[in-house]
């Protein structure tokens, strides 16, 4: 018998698994041939300290000097642009998101294709950067296998017993005896929870779409910061001398293999064409993901109160990734029974039980 199983192979079970493999002898089962096949390797992977609910910004602030030691963060900004007919969202998420208001002739000299006849006000904040996800997701996963815990790629889970000493999994081929079971399923985590006849958290994946654009107007866009229009309506991000524009979509779905949905597409780069001067004459590739939340759109993250032995690491929306190293240490220190190092108030408000 293993002491942690962990599902899921995302982003949020290999940070956890990381943590957990001092502990004990740790397995992480993945459905995928590969790691971070879902959400994790679709995010647009930025760290932003003030994006999310409070308790969000708590992890995000938790989590930067971890991210900073890996190596993983890289420059970028975040520039919000507004219109005159956006100016209630623009100033919303100006306050709430601490941002400094900049003229419109500055964020033209970082964004030279910003329509100074559309735009009419423009905010920015320095302090945000881009994530390596692959680099951070390799890095978690080579702690897990330097403390002899294994990663099993290719192994849905179809199958989970409980037994008077832990739980009985049935993963790819094999049947898994582990004394405690982590549920990192992202948006399949409600469905592994019905398998262990444990009650749901009411877990609701949103499709978020992507599309990747050749570099507007030839312009070099490598140094420019991430766009974002008032109330979440699209952005925009440079990447590999290409843009990367989401229509910021998030319409509920049941869990699988996302993909863009053409007119939602279409909807959100109007939305960005509107202003900027540079018309979106080609889409070279486009995807999607699933951000899968709780009700009340917070994480959840401790011991399903109906079972013990079963460990939510859920809901992480799209966060997961730059809230990774708080969020994984928490799970840890909860799981080996120590005072969790963010604080217990915080810990209860992530709790499952607050669902129950």
């Amino acid at each position: 018998m293993i002491d942690f199983l962990v599902i899921g192979g995302g982003i949020g079970g290999i940070s956890v698994a990381s943590r957990l493999a001092p502990l004990g002898k740790t397995v992480v089962v993945e459905a995928e041939e590969g790691l971070g096949y879902h959400a994790t390797g679709r995010s647009a992977a930025m760290f932003e300290e003030s994006y999310g609910l409070p308790s969000t910004r708590a992890l995000n602030r938790a989590s930067r000097a971890f991210l900073e030691e890996a190596g993983v963060l890289a420059p970028r900004g975040f520039m919000i642009v507004g219109t005159e007919e956006d100016r209630e969202a623009f100033d919303t998420d100006m306050a709430s998101m601490g941002m400094e208001p900049i003229t419109v002739a500055e964020a033209r000299e970082m964004v030279p294709i910003l329509n100074p006849e559309v735009v009419t006000r423009a905010g920015w904040h320095a302090e945000a950067w881009d994530i390596d996800v692959d680099l951070l997701l390799q890095g978690y996963a080579r702690e897990v296998r330097a403390h002899g815990g294994e990663i099993r790629l290719k192994s849905p889970v179809t199958a989970i017993a409980r037994a008077r000493d832990g739980w009985r999994v049935t993963a790819g081929d094999e049947e898994i005896a582990a004394r405690l079971l982590v549920n990192a399923a992202g948006a399949w985590a409600d469905r592994i929870a019905g398998l262990a006849g444990v009650r749901r958290i009411g877990l609701t994946p949103f499709r978020r779409s992507m599309a990747r654009l050749p570099a507007p107007g030839g312009q070099d866009v490598r140094r420019w910061p991430m766009l974002f229009g008032p109330g979440e309506t699209w952005y925009a991000k440079p990447d590999a001398g290409k843009l990367l524009v989401s229509p910021a979509d998030e319409d509920p779905v049941e869990p699988h293999d996302a993909w863009a949905d053409d007119m939602v597409l279409a909807e959100g780069l109007h939305r960005y064409e509107r202003v900027v001067t540079e018309p979106v004459t080609r889409v070279e590739t486009s995807w999607a993901g699933l951000r899968s939340f709780a009700p009340d759109r917070q994480l959840v993250i401790g011991f399903a109160p109906d079972a013990p032995g079963f460990f939510w690491h859920a809901a992480l929306g799209g966060y997961g990734i730059q809230t990774s190293p708080a969020a994984s240490r928490l799970a840890a220190d909860l799981i080996a029974g120590r005072a969790p190092e963010i604080g217990r108030d915080l810990a209860a408000a992530l709790s499952p039980a607050r669902l129950a």
